[in-house]
């Protein structure tokens, strides 16, 4: 019985160690991140240091997701030359992968996966969280984007001129 109490124990440390932290607050550091695109390959928060970027938690069956999509798409287009970098993430209780692929291949954005790292659906889709040139949150709430969300949110923060390297010695 002894076995048993041990495999008992390492149960519980397995479940306590994959409680995500506390979500991402506006003015928090932007936690890492590891996203798995269609492809395959992978993007890390890292990659992206110096861009302004948009996360979008989105579903199939999310009325306001379908509406906000092809407008993020759009600004995407407009922005990206700008240092814009816009993700979605479709939610797991979307229609499977290979059928949205006609949709992933007709939007400029990036379509990920999965997502690693503490992010996720904040009570409500879509979700956006939006990370400055400096790596801090700068938006996290549930709640579909218009164009004026987008205007008076990224704008200024793509006029922002990109944080200096950091010089490690």
């Amino acid at each position: 019985m002894v076995w048993l109490r041990h495999i008992v124990a390492l149960l519980a440390l397995a479940a306590t160690a994959s409680v995500s932290a506390e979500p991402l607050k506006v003015g928090d550091r932007a936690s890492d991140f590891q996203l798995t695109m269609l492809d395959g390959s992978k993007v890390t928060m890292a990659d992206l240091r110096g861009q302004v970027v948009v996360l979008n938690f989105w579903a199939t069956w999310c009325g306001p997701c379908k509406a906000e999509l092809p407008l993020l798409d759009a600004y995407y287009r407009m922005r990206k030359a700008n240092g814009l970098r816009v993700f979605t993430i479709a939610t797991e209780d979307s229609l499977p992968t290979f059928k949205l692929k006609p949709l992933f291949a007709a939007m400029a954005i990036p379509s990920a996966r999965r997502i690693k790292g503490n992010y996720g659906v904040l009570g409500a889709l879509p979700t956006n969280y939006v990370i400055d040139r400096g790596g801090i949150v700068r938006y996290a709430k549930p709640g579909a984007f218009d164009l004026d969300d987008l205007n008076s949110l990224l704008v200024p923060l793509l006029k922002d001129s990109a944080p200096a390297p950091s010089v490690v010695r």
